[in-house]
C-alpha cells in the first residue's frame, strides 16, 4: 500500500467527522435527551390529537405532486385541496365496502375451521398450541380466581364485538386527520414563509428555504415510491389469492397492502394469514401452501430488490433500528404507531441528514 493511501485512509475519519461535527459541550446532550423525552410525553399523553395531526403530515406531504398537478391545472388551492380529501374518503368507503363482507364472513367460520386446519396441518400442531396458549393467557391476564367464561380470542362473535367497538374511535380520528390535512393542503407553504420572515440574515432565510424544500422533497419521495411499491404487492396478491382459488382478491390485497407498512412482522403476518386462508379452501395440503409461498416470493422480490434499487442509499435504514422502532412505536401508540414506525424513522434520517448539526444522527440511522 503506497503512503498516499495510508494518509487518505487515515485522513478519511477526520473529513467525516468535520462534515458531522459532534457538540462538545455535555449539558447538550443531557438538554436534548430531557427534551426528547418531554416529545415522547407529550406524543403518548396526547396521543389523540398527536395520530391524526402526524398522519395528515404524511398524507400531506404524499399528496404534494397531485395538489402541484393540479395547481398546474389552473384549479384553486382549496379546491384542489377538497378534490383531493374527497378522493380520500371514496377511496376508504370503498374499500371498506368492498371488504365488509368478506372479512366478516371470513372470521365467521374461523372457529369452526381450526380444527380441519390443525388436521390439515399436522406439522404445525406445536407452534398453533402455543399460540393458542398464549392467546388465552393474554385474554386472561389480571382476571383473578377462576378464567372467565366469556368467548374465546378465536370465538367469531368475540373478534367481530372487538372489531366494530373501536369504529366510533376510527371514525373519530379519521375525521379529525381530515380536518387537519385540508387545511394543511390549504396553508401550503404559509408557515415557511412566517419563518423566513422572522430570521434576521438574508444567508439564513435562504438556508431555511433550501432545507424546508430538500426535506419536504425527499420526504414525499419517499412516501409515494412506499405506497406505489405497496399498492403494487396488494395488485400481486390480489392476483395470485383469485388465480389460486382463494377468492376474494380486493381483501387479501387489501390486506397486503396495508401489512406492507409495517416492516418486518407485518409481511410474516401476512404469510401465516395466506397460510390459513389457503388451507381452509382449497383441498390439497401442498396446494394450500401456494398462496403464502406466492406472497413471499412477491415480497422478497418488492422489499429486497425494487424497493431497495428505487430508494437507493440515501433512504436506506439500519435493520435493527427498523425493528426497534417498530417495537417502540407500537408500545407507545399500539398498531397506528406500528403501520407509523418505518415512515417516522426514515423521516428523521432525512431530516438530520439536511440539517448540518444532525448529521452524526442521521449516519447512525442509516444502513
Amino acid at each position: 500500500m503506497s503512503d498516499s493511501d495510508q494518509q487518505l485512509e487515515i485522513e478519511a475519519p477526520e473529513e467525516l467527522l468535520a462534515d458531522m461535527p459532534l457538540p462538545s459541550d455535555a449539558k447538550t446532550f443531557f438538554l436534548g435527551g430531557i427534551f426528547v423525552f418531554l416529545m415522547l410525553t407529550a406524543a403518548y399523553v396526547a396521543s389523540d390529537i398527536v395520530l391524526p395531526m402526524i398522519f395528515a403530515v404524511m398524507l400531506n406531504l404524499l399528496m404534494q405532486p397531485a395538489l402541484r398537478a393540479l395547481e398546474r391545472l389552473r384549479a384553486p388551492r382549496a379546491l384542489g385541496a377538497l378534490l383531493l380529501i374527497l378522493v380520500v374518503i371514496a377511496t376508504i368507503v370503498g374499500l371498506g365496502a368492498a371488504v365488509s363482507g368478506p372479512a366478516e364472513a371470513w372470521i365467521a367460520k374461523l372457529p369452526e375451521s381450526i380444527p380441519r386446519i390443525q388436521e390439515r396441518l399436522s406439522f404445525l400442531d406445536a407452534p398453533i398450541n402455543t399460540l393458542r396458549t398464549f392467546l388465552a393467557a393474554a385474554n386472561n391476564f389480571g382476571v383473578a380466581g377462576p378464567q372467565r367464561s366469556s368467548a374465546g380470542p378465536l370465538d367469531g362473535g368475540a373478534i367481530l364485538s372487538s372489531v366494530f367497538a373501536g369504529t366510533r374511535s376510527f371514525a373519530s380520528g379519521l375525521f379529525t386527520t381530515l380536518i387537519f390535512l385540508y387545511f394543511l393542503l390549504v396553508s401550503g407553504d404559509s408557515f415557511l414563509r412566517r419563518l423566513v420572515e422572522v430570521l434576521p440574515r438574508f444567508a439564513s432565510k435562504r438556508q431555511a428555504v433550501d432545507i424546508s424544500q430538500q426535506i419536504g422533497c425527499d420526504i414525499s419521495a419517499y412516501l409515494l415510491t412506499i405506497t406505489l411499491m405497496n399498492a403494487l404487492v396488494g395488485a400481486a396478491t390480489a392476483l395470485v389469492m383469485w388465480a389460486t382459488g382463494v377468492g376474494d382478491p380486493v381483501l387479501w390485497g387489501t390486506v397486503a397492502f396495508t401489512l406492507n407498512y409495517v416492516p418486518i412482522l407485518g409481511p410474516a403476518a401476512a404469510i401465516f394469514i395466506f397460510l390459513f386462508a389457503g388451507s381452509l379452501t382449497i383441498t390439497s395440503t401442498w396446494q394450500a401452501l401456494l398462496p403464502a409461498a406466492l406472497y413471499g416470493a412477491i415480497h422478497v422480490i418488492e422489499g429486497e430488490t425494487v424497493t431497495p434499487m428505487l430508494l437507493a442509499r440515501r433512504f436506506t435504514l439500519n435493520p435493527f433500528l427498523v425493528v426497534f422502532s417498530f417495537v417502540f412505536w407500537f408500545w407507545l401508540w399500539g398498531v397506528p404507531g406500528a403501520i407509523l414506525s418505518a415512515p417516522i424513522l426514515a423521516t428523521t434520517k432525512i431530516v438530520c441528514d439536511r440539517i448540518r448539526p444532525l448529521a452524526a444522527l442521521g449516519h447512525i440511522l442509516a444502513s
